[in-house]
């Protein structure tokens, strides 16, 4: 019986609450059964993610090195086997097995060595690119489409006005007006960035933990920045080093540069209003939040202009 990490238990019980126990207390149980079922056995260290149970396994069978995903059920992460089938290992790690009642997949297995941990700067961010300009295929029928969710965006953006230089929340607003509610039907990673690219053998970096969306491909642009943000903020020119991850995602995305940049302004200011909310991941509260907030607010700031010539 595989035992829970004793991190991934506290934080899912923190956020879920009693949904999140029960789930826990039936977790090694859904291991020990798909592990039956799929003919594994266990082949490492118990791992996990923010959501996600993850267990090194070999299939018995063909000796084939995997993992065993387990996911909290959540709306968010349905559709996460829909992207993996779609792209059938383009770019991102393969899907061998799946069952969606139990929000459960048999992937491919990558390396433990992310893209954050083996490059930063202008290589990070042309990997970053590459692999999202290979993950945009047509979407197949099911995902949710992004562009349903542009009026909820906007409602969002007016009810917190306030809190943000009005300026900011206004080219934020006119981004979802104008870019939001007509979208192409491509599917997106929807949460790309460094830490969700993996190194590996078959290629040299694969995508895992998609969003599996419908969208525009200059979105995941904006998430990808918004995950640097703390690398950007210690560069000794902010607003240099933000310009140029976005002119080197853009040409290795193959991506219209001032498209990325209003997506990601757009990103920058949702991380804004939900760290007020609802905190951030490194930090609930305290002078953390704080200091992260600022960080958000300034590339919020930053990004709301277009660069000067």
């Amino acid at each position: 019986m595989i035992q829970t990490p004793e991190a991934f238990a506290r934080t899912t019980t923190d956020r879920e609450g009693a949904p999140g126990a029960a789930w826990l207390a039936e977790l090694p149980g859904i291991v020990e059964d798909l592990l039956a079922r799929w003919d594994c056995a266990p082949d490492g260290e118990v791992t996990h993610g923010g959501v996600g149970l993850v267990v090194p396994v070999q299939r018995r069978g063909p000796r084939l090195p995997a993992v065993l995903k387990v996911s909290f059920p959540h709306p968010g992460n349905v559709h996460e086997p829909d992207a993996f089938a779609a792209w059938r290992g383009r770019g991102a790690v393969h899907l061998l097995e799946r069952d969606d009642d139990r929000f459960a997949m048999l992937l491919e297995r990558a390396r433990p060595q992310t893209l954050a941990e083996a490059e930063d700067g202008d290589a990070l961010v042309t990997v970053a690119g590459r692999l999202s300009r290979r993950l945009a295929v047509p979407a197949p029928p099911g995902l949710p489409r992004l562009s349903d969710q542009a009026g909820a965006w906007e409602e969002q953006l007016r009810r917190d006005a306030a809190q943000l230089p009005p300026r900011v929340v206004d080219a934020a607003a006119v981004t979802v007006r104008e870019l939001g509610r007509t979208q192409p039907d491509t599917l997106l990673h929807g949460d790309l960035h460094a830490g969700n690219i993996l190194a590996a053998t078959r290629e040299p970096w694969l995508a895992v933990d998609p969003k599996g969306c419908a969208g525009d491909p200059a979105y995941d642009g904006g998430t990808l920045l918004k995950s640097r943000v703390l690398a950007l903020a210690a560069a000794d020119d902010p607003r240099r080093a933000v310009h140029r991850v976005l002119d080197v995602f853009a040409d290795s995305a193959e991506l219209d540069r001032e498209r990325v940049r209003r997506w990601a302004q757009y990103h920058a200011v949702q991380a804004a209003l939900w760290g007020r909310r609802h905190g951030f991941r490194r930090a609930r509260g305290g002078p953390e939040l704080d200091r992260l907030t600022a960080l958000a607010d300034a590339l919020a700031e930053l990004l709301t202009e277009p660069r000067r010539p």
